[in-house]
């Protein structure tokens, strides 16, 4: 799975290294450092590679260096460089890689850090805390745009962060997707699908994912199209498992039974009524084959059901 390597992206100074030497030995995982795996094959330091090929020929290392890494499905923990991330190409490589944690931190953090390391080329100047402020901002947006968890490292110890970053890293990914009329819960026909309203829903499935620590979103839509663009955008997004409730679209849909088999996480197609007891039209499901398991006639309590079968099916994994 993705979380089983983690990549520490974020300024000079923010800790990168130290963080992940602990992470290393908490996760007992291996840990290397681009910058020195960089620096081991062109037999100098990142310093004499910019004085004496430029940035621009080190930053290019650095790219074909995160293309090996995805090639050979390299695992582990790896802190990068500061610069490392601010490549459009170099962020696909490292979100392909693994799960990105970006250490925000603040420019005079950084300052009293390094005013008395001399080994940084891009602070060789006159007013080193200016120009981390402006290099700092400059890139910010590229860090945040990279990351799958933000940390802000300032006033906090190596202990603390790296607690912050195994709790976010051992969250799962879910994804609800609830189909037409599901939003009408509470008004359209009672008898069967209950009096509770859509929004209790939203908050019963919000509940579970704080009891269990993870990260559930919910995605409802009436048009076949929409629900088919979310299921696309969960093979992208880091979704780790996928409950969906296609409504009347569960019957006929070839359209999205595609999208859920073109996705190969764990998936629970879900019916708050028993299928099998009513007309003749809804006991045919289009989507079943290609989901792992069918739960109906469960109300709600369904939904918990199903997130309880996705976490079980993703720790055996």
């Amino acid at each position: 799975m993705k979380r089983e390597t983690i990549i520490l992206i974020g300024f000079m100074g923010s800790g990168k290294t130290s963080v992940g030497l602990r992470l290393s030995y908490k996760l007992r995982r291996p840990v290397e450092d681009t910058d020195k795996l960089i620096e081991r094959r062109e037999g100098c330091t990142v310093g004499e590679i910019f004085a004496e090929k430029g940035e621009e020929y080190f930053r290019e290392k650095e790219t074909e260096l995160l293309q090996e890494l995805v090639d050979k499905k390299r695992q582990g923990i790896f802190s990068t460089g500061g610069g490392t991330s601010l490549r459009p190409w170099n962020q696909a490589l490292l979100k392909r890689l693994g799960t990105v944690v970006y250490l925000r931190v603040r420019p005079e953090t950084v300052y009293e850090r390094l005013k008395w390391d001399n080994t940084r080329p891009l602070l060789a100047c006159s007013d080193p805390l200016e120009r981390i402020k402006t290099l700092l901002e400059s890139r910010r947006e590229a860090y945040a745009s990279c990351a799958d968890i933000t940390v802000d490292v300032d006033d906090k110890g190596i202990d603390e962060i790296q607690e912050i970053i195994v709790k976010e890293i051992n969250k799962m990914k879910f994804l609800v997707i609830n189909g037409p009329n599901i939003n009408f819960l509470g008004i359209r026909e009672k008898s069967v699908y209950g009096t509770q309203d859509y929004q209790y829903l939203l908050d019963m499935i919000q509940k579970k994912a704080e009891e269990t620590g993870n990260e559930i979103t919910v995605f409802q839509s009436n048009h076949e199209g929409a629900i088919i663009d979310r299921i696309q955008e969960a093979y992208f997004d880091g979704t780790e498992g996928i409950v969906i409730n296609p409504g009347a679209f569960t019957h006929y849909s070839y359209a999205i039974r595609d999208a859920l088999a073109s996705i190969t996480v764990p998936k629970v197609e879900i019916h708050i009524s028993d299928i099998t007891q009513r007309e003749e039209f809804r006991k045919v499901s289009v989507t079943a084959e290609v989901c792992d398991k069918q739960i109906y006639g469960q109300g709600l309590n369904g939904y918990l059901q199903a997130v309880n079968y996705l976490i079980q099916k993703i720790k055996k994994q």
